[in-house]
């Protein structure tokens, strides 16, 4: 997992045991799952339209923005960055057809 990642990962899980009065992070996970799936899914439609938009600044921003809340998600939710790391490089050698075929649910 890269520095950045690990240490963001860090942080997160500090904030869990924060004041939320004193923490953004902490505010999320006081206000809940609900709370934090809604900036997920804010932070999609901006990354969106800065997608077509077309201003790379905006989606870098939008982006990052985007896997922030994702990773707090994730860590509400007890789960780990590395285990969506892993799950990436599972597909590693598979096409993106041969992947969905493989899916239970497909």
């Amino acid at each position: 997992m890269s520095d950045t990642l690990q240490k963001l990962a860090e942080i997160l899980e500090a904030r869990k045991g924060a004041n939320p009065d004193s923490s953004y992070v902490a505010s999320l996970y006081a206000k809940g799952l609900d709370k934090i799936l809604k900036k997920v899914a804010e932070e999609s439609g901006e990354t969106i339209i800065a997608a077509k938009n077309g201003e790379a600044e905006a989606i870098i921003y939008e982006t990052a923005d985007l896997w922030f809340h994702s990773l707090v998600m994730l860590k509400h939710l007890g789960l780990e960055p590395q285990q969506v790391l892993d799950e990436l490089e599972r597909r590693f050698g598979l096409s993106g057809l041969e992947e969905k075929a493989n899916r239970s649910d497909a």
